[in-house]
């Protein structure tokens, strides 16, 4: 038996050093002895350290935090090329916690013969579900009357009429997982839907009900326009001023895939302008939002922290997967869902995940 030491990173935890969400089945790794495990503390709150909630997201692993390890699960922080060169000889596998790994260096763990595998599936549900209940919110009034309620001012009733989604048009930029689910999801609103999607199958697109057009068009003609685009470089500030002045006067934004697709200072113009008419955003080109930020004083955007999609359901589901992945590579097998399939091949990354295959 050889062991399979996991390092995880620490931002799952709470300040008192427990599971925050409780996600981690990690009684598992405890029934088997081919397992060791930790949690990075350097990456986990401590008590009294209010500024952590300041830059955890911009926590970064780091070579010392990967030594003598076999295996990553990640949570937020990032995971560069100078960390994965410095332990290639012995790291097999990385799990992201989660459907993105923007913050990965994905080439890099292939140079470096190192498996980064994710959840691509949990997420799909709940990102949809966000956007939906972000739809109907806008449309509905709901912050305006929670408001209205809490003053004692039902004399401005009238003043506040909201809106049905029923036939109406949705836009959604980014027709992968989560926008073909919010597809889906729409389905009883009979609503008209369009989609800007470079790399759809049109014929998928024709089974959801879905019109694929260009970014223009549905920017043109839609009532809610919702983002579901990746985060690759080409689309950083796909969404600027020049695309948000085709928008309708009441149409309605709302972005839960990455605030780097929008150019937030000119969505806070046409936000401040009433050139459209409302917004939800759980992302945001910096975060955590700063307190200063002018998006925090206008009353015609819902704002979340980057948190909406992130349901105890999901944490069970991502939490199951990368235990799940963990045991299969402490056996010198595969974890599913390898986003960088390509290292499969590779002979030195062969090598390293088959000095476990003892443990079977």
């Amino acid at each position: 038996m050889r062991t399979f030491r996991v390092a995880i990173s620490g931002d799952f935890l709470d300040a008192q050093g427990r599971d925050a969400c409780g996600g981690l089945p990690l009684a598992d790794f405890e029934g088997t002895r081919s397992i060791a495990w930790h949690f990075t503390q350097a990456h986990a709150p401590q008590p009294g350290d209010v500024d952590y909630w300041h830059r955890f997201y911009s926590l970064e692993m780091l070579p010392e935090h990967l030594h003598d390890i076999d295996a990553l699960v990640l949570l937020r922080p990032w995971l560069k090329r100078q960390a994965l060169e410095r332990v290639a000889e012995r790291l097999v596998v990385v799990g992201r916690s989660g459907a993105g790994y923007d913050k990965v260096d994905v080439a890099a763990c292939t140079d470096c013969d190192v498996a980064l595998f994710n959840a691509p599936m949990a997420l799909n549900h709940p990102t949809a579900s966000t956007a939906l209940m972000f739809m109907l919110a806008l449309a509905k009034r709901l912050l305006p009357h929670d408001r209205m309620t809490r003053a004692a001012r039902w004399d401005l009733q009238a003043d506040q009429l909201g809106e049905e989604i029923l036939g109406r048009t949705l836009g959604i930029v980014g027709l992968g997982h989560s926008g073909s689910e919010l597809a889906r999801l729409v389905a009883p609103f009979q609503m008209r839907i369009l989609a800007f999607s470079p790399h759809a199958d049109s014929a998928q697109a024709a089974a959801l009900g879905v019109t694929l057009t260009s970014l223009e068009q549905l920017l043109h003609e839609s009532d809610f326009v919702s983002v579901h685009a990746r985060p690759r470089p080409e689309n950083r500030h796909l969404l600027g001023m020049s695309q948000f002045e085709l928008m309708k006067p009441g149409a309605y934004f709302i972005n839960i895939a990455r605030g780097e697709l929008v150019d937030q200072s000119a969505l806070v113009d046409v936000l401040q302008r009433r050139r459209i008419a409302g917004a939800a955003l759980d992302v945001f080109e910096i975060e955590p939002l700063p307190a200063d930020d002018p998006l925090i004083g206008l009353d015609n955007v819902i704002l979340t922290p980057h948190w909406s999609a992130s349901t105890r359901d999901v944490w069970r589901a991502t939490g199951r997967a990368m235990v799940d992945g963990m045991l299969r590579a402490a056996r010198g097998e595969l974890p599913e869902n390898i986003v960088n399939i390509e290292v499969v091949q590779r002979p030195r990354f062969r090598e390293k995940l088959l000095r476990f295959a003892g443990n079977r």
